[in-house]
């Protein structure tokens, strides 16, 4: 292993630094851990496998790695402190428990000596007790197997999305990573470097497909879906499967294309089959805007307009106000209500995050203040409100949302095998999670292409699926996206042409699109779930592969 000039002086320089600095420690770390730790301090090692630091050897550091888009890559960072006693002299004045809530990690993403990516991480992780304590940190930046669990694999995706999936072309090319200490007030203060590592790469993550050895599956009928007889482009639908099957496309389990109602494309993935049931996350989501339709048409709900004071006794709930209570289902169904609560903010007092643990999700939410100053008509995402939406429901029908969700929807559809899940008070949790096959989901989908229709008869009236299917909010920071009854609404483009879609979409990549103006329904399942690629890869995967391969 040789030690490069560069990294050779700032090991020197950390290490001199961090010696000075031990007797101005603000809190007790856990130390130099180990001989090799000693002997790295202010280094990052990288390895092709998660490794306990303290059985790391020097032989298990890597000078060179081929990065393909099967690889993993973690890497084990070596300070001579913890992250809180670096942050201790960025702001002098503050003490620990200060420090987490304002510092972190400044990570920042060099190739061939380019800075492509620099990112404060969120003060929120690691965890305060750790930034007070470890002077080792051991985390994936790829770990396929575990995608999205750990706080350094999101720093890798946001930087391969901002510049690094571009810089890293085929061939040769020198990675490097260094880490600082930052804290953030009025202004960003940010301190010398912690730690750098550097990493030569070989490039291989374009496959060389044979479409000669691909073969497609040829679809069967299934229960409501013949089989269609139509063509298609099947060297894009096997390009499509090639760049799945090579990683190209990550964490893919499905992709179902229904065209005249008939089954045209069926492929699974990474081990699931047309029985697999998918986690499609906030895909079902939409499923409440059904329910809330049915439940309108037969009496149960009187409209979309009533508000929330005909369900609930808000005064006897904290931050009650005329504003709450006049609050509509139609602005849960639209995510426009004046709740102070939206899931693109980590710290908003509404973020679904903050509700998953609580012991009742329904008064979570009705305790939460409304800020119509900011929220009121504007669109923004909002679990929890789909979760009020789904309790109301669930008071309304007969007996419970879950039987009358079987009955009135799954039933005439003829969806049995299906899963739930369920709030802490066992109501089906319309946050989203519900699981069930490929082939199901594409037939939820096919009944809104035919207008709430299935085999003759009406299972969701017209007139819901019309209102559903209006541009009711435009998406904030997206060209020409908006927002229906719990659905999606874009249009792509392919070849010169526009082709707009509503769609449900779940975390990870889950999608069921429901084409307005072609014959087409499409559903692409995945849990690449918490990552920044899921979505965009498929919306690539429809521009690119699918659209191409099945539009008229």
């Amino acid at each position: 292993m040789v030690i490069r000039p560069f990294l050779l002086l700032s090991i020197i320089l950390v290490t001199s630094r961090e010696l000075h600095a031990q007797s101005d420690d603000l809190v007790k770390s856990q130390g130099i851990t180990s001989a090799v730790h000693k002997a790295a301090i202010g280094r990052i090692v990288f390895t092709s496998k998660q490794t306990p630091p303290e059985e790391l050897k020097a032989s298990d550091f890597l000078d060179t790695y081929e990065l393909t888009n099967k690889s993993n890559l973690f890497m084990t960072v070596f300070m001579g402190n913890s992250l809180t006693n670096y942050l201790h002299p960025l702001a002098p004045t503050l003490q620990a428990d200060s420090l987490a809530k304002v510092g972190n990690y400044q990570f920042l993403f060099y190739v061939d000596n380019r800075l492509i990516y620099q990112s404060n991480l969120h003060p929120g992780a690691p965890y305060a007790r750790i930034k007070d304590w470890e002077t080792v940190i051991s985390k994936p930046l790829i770990d396929n197997q575990h995608e999205g669990a750990w706080w350094s694999q999101s720093a890798w995706n946001r930087f391969m999305r901002n510049g690094g999936d571009s810089a890293l072309t085929e061939g040769h090319h020198v990675f490097k990573l260094e880490i600082k200490p930052y804290v953030k007030l009025i202004d960003v203060k940010v301190g010398e470097p912690i730690a750098v590592g550097e990493l030569a790469l070989d490039v291989k993550r374009k496959p060389v497909l044979n479409l000669a050895d691909i073969q497609l599956a040829v679809p069967k009928p299934y229960s409501g879906l013949p089989v269609s007889s139509e063509p298609f482009d099947t060297r894009k639908i096997k390009e499509l499967k090639g760049n799945i099957e090579a990683d190209v496309f990550r964490h893919i389990t499905s992709v179902v294309v229904i065209k005249n109602g008939n089954l045209l494309v069926e492929e699974y993935f990474n081990g699931t089959n047309r029985n697999t049931l998918h986690d499609v996350r906030s895909v079902g989501k939409s499923f409440a805007s059904s329910l809330a339709g049915i439940a309108q048409y037969e009496g149960y709900l009187k409209s979309e307009n009533q508000a929330l004071a005909d369900f609930y006794q808000l005064k006897t709930f904290p931050n009650y106000s005329t504003a709450k209570a006049q609050t509509t289902l139609k602005e849960l169904l639209t995510m426009s209500s004046a709740f102070e609560g939206d899931d693109n903010e980590i710290d908003s007092p509404g973020n679904e995050e903050k509700m998953y643990p609580t012991a009742n999700w329904v008064k979570f939410v009705l305790d939460l203040p409304v800020n119509p100053g900011k929220f009121k008509g504007e669109w923004h995402y909002f679990t929890a409100g789909v979760v009020l939406l789904g309790d109301v429901l669930n008071k309304l029908v007969p007996d419970n949302l879950d039987s009358y969700a079987k009955q009135k929807l799954f039933s005439p559809l003829g969806i049995s095998n299906y899963k739930w899940q369920y709030t802490p008070q066992h109501v089906v949790s319309t946050a989203g999670g519900i699981q069930m096959n490929a082939l199901d989901f594409a037939k939820y989908g096919q009944l809104y292409k035919n207008g709430g229709k299935w085999k003759d008869k009406q299972v969701l009236p017209a007139e819901w699926v019309a209102k559903t299917f209006t541009k009711y909010k435009a998406i904030p920071g997206r060209n020409d996206e908006h927002y229906g009854y719990l659905f999606w609404n874009k249009k792509y483009h392919v070849g010169g042409n526009e082709y707009e879609t509503y769609y449900c979409a779940g975390n990870g990549g889950n999608k069921i699109f429901i084409m307005q103006n072609q014959p087409l329904v499409i559903v692409v399942t995945a849990t690449a779930y918490n990552t920044p690629y899921a979505h965009p890869q498929v919306d690539r995967m429809m521009e690119e592969y699918i659209l191409p391969a099945v539009l008229k």
